[in-house]
């Protein structure tokens, strides 16, 4: 007799699967197994000796956006920077492009430099009245009046000169381009408005936009040059006018980032209660005013005038990255114990200027000189700036910085004639004790007394 065989395994399943059902005449087995199976089950079930093979990683996740990439992901930021930006870049045009004009067509480079100063004293006067208008009834509703303004103002200065108006006629029409609105500043208005709570974000924008100020002084003067030398005189600025008006009217119209108008609070219409920090912007002007002029008498000494711009604009680009780079990192502690940090250390860098001058006297040890010296700029500039800010009401943020502005006009004027002075009547070797002593000062009255007291922190 036939031993009986144990079931296989693969049989002991396929009797699992089938059911009998026993009827009066038949024996009917069902099997519920699958005929066939559908491809997706292959693909859900996992193999059971191989585990699950995960997804890659996207690139977003392996290398997450830097900070000026989240800045400017935000709905509505490219478009009015760009028109900003498109708007600023005659900042550094008008001046060059008047004196060329002005001294090439009456041949006085004293009766330029006197219309120039005259424009830039206007400006100091003019502009926190003009921002004051715009904290109150709007950015767009002031700016875009403000900017026809003054781009009539400087092509009516186009046309005395190229018509030969009498010298008066300069003054007044060089005058009204006082009334051109502190774009920078409303820029930053912008984005104060939109990153209210988020400061590291707002630090990233404050140093973008020092970064952009030093690269449209750094390109406009090359730009009006250009200008000026391969078409007419008057080409550089013509061009100015027409990049001004387009910039802001494209900035203008951006108004969904425009931070909304504010009527004021009662306070009393009196210049900012932070005297200390105002002052400390006129010391750093003078650093900027005198370090140009100085440089400018030490390339002249050297035999390589032609050579300044250029060597001056060293001291710009490495203000510029330096501005990008500080913004790419997140800073430590509030603006108000960041900025002593910044002013010494720009007072630390203005040395080595005078130091490259006095070892090695010549032109090429000042370049990289005031390279590094620029560096120290920016970050002062971009806390300073954060911390009139953090002082300034809402409702009177535009009038704070115009101030600022109004400060560092000061501090260049003052600084420039020191300069001057120093190199005319010591030597241009000595001048450039003038920047160092200006970015000391600076430290100094920071230093010494507090921004303002307690009870005093906001604009009075």
């Amino acid at each position: 007799m036939p031993q009986p065989t144990r079931p296989s395994p693969r049989e002991i399943a396929h009797t699992a699967r089938t059911a009998h059902t026993v009827t009066a005449d038949s024996l009917v087995t069902v099997d519920f197994s699958p005929r066939f199976h559908r491809r997706s089950d292959h693909r859900d079930t996992p193999h059971p000796r191989r585990a699950p093979r995960s997804r890659p990683r996207s690139r977003s996740h392996r290398h997450p956006p830097g900070p000026y990439r989240r800045l400017f992901a935000r709905p509505g930021t490219r478009a009015f920077t760009a028109g900003n930006l498109l708007a600023r870049l005659p900042m550094g045009m008008f001046s060059v492009s008047a004196v060329v004009m002005i001294a090439g067509s009456r041949g006085s480079y004293a009766l330029a430099g006197a219309v120039t100063a005259t424009g830039l004293a206007a400006t100091g006067l003019a502009g926190p009245w003009i921002a004051r208008l715009v904290d109150r009834y709007g950015q767009a509703r002031v700016a875009v009046p403000a900017t026809v303004v003054a781009v009539l103002g400087s092509l009516a200065l186009l046309l005395c000169v190229r018509y030969g108006a009498p010298d008066w006629t300069l003054f007044a029409a060089y005058a009204a381009t006082a009334t051109t609105p502190n774009l920078g500043g409303m820029s930053r208005a912008r984005w104060a408005h939109l990153l209210r709570d988020d400061p590291g974000a707002l630090h990233t924008a404050n140093s973008f936009e020092q970064a952009a100020d030093e690269l449209c002084f750094m390109l406009g003067p090359v730009l009006a040059s250009f200008l000026t030398g391969t078409f007419f005189p008057e080409a550089g600025t013509l061009a100015a006018a027409v990049l001004l008006l387009t910039g802001a009217l494209l900035f203008a119209a951006q108004r969904a980032t425009e931070p909304p108008p504010r009527a004021g609070t009662g306070t009393p219409r009196t210049p900012l209660r932070i005297g200390p920090l105002l002052a400390c912007f006129v010391a750093t002007g003078a650093v900027f005013g005198s370090m140009e002029v100085v440089t400018i008498a030490y390339a002249d000494a050297q035999g390589h005038r032609s050579a300044a711009g250029a060597v001056l604009a060293l001291q710009a680009a490495g203000s510029c990255a330096a501005g990008l780079l500080y913004g790419a990192l997140r800073p430590t502690g509030p603006a108000e114990r960041r900025l002593p940090g910044c002013l010494l250390s720009m007072a630390a860098l203005m040395s080595l200027p005078l130091l490259a001058t006095r070892a090695l006297d010549t032109l090429w040890a000042l370049a990289p000189a005031l390279l590094a010296a620029g560096m120290a700029t920016a970050p002062t500039m971009v806390t300073a700036m954060t911390l009139v800010q953090d002082r300034a009401p809402a409702d009177r943020l535009n009038e704070g910085m115009s101030l600022v502005v109004t400060a560092l006009l000061t501090g260049i004027a003052c600084g420039s004639a020191l300069g001057g002075w120093t190199a005319e009547h010591l030597s241009p070797t000595t001048a450039f004790t003038t920047p160092l002593a200006a970015a000391t000062a600076a430290f100094l009255i920071f230093a010494t007394r507090r921004v303002a007291s307690p009870d005093s922190r906001r604009i009075r």
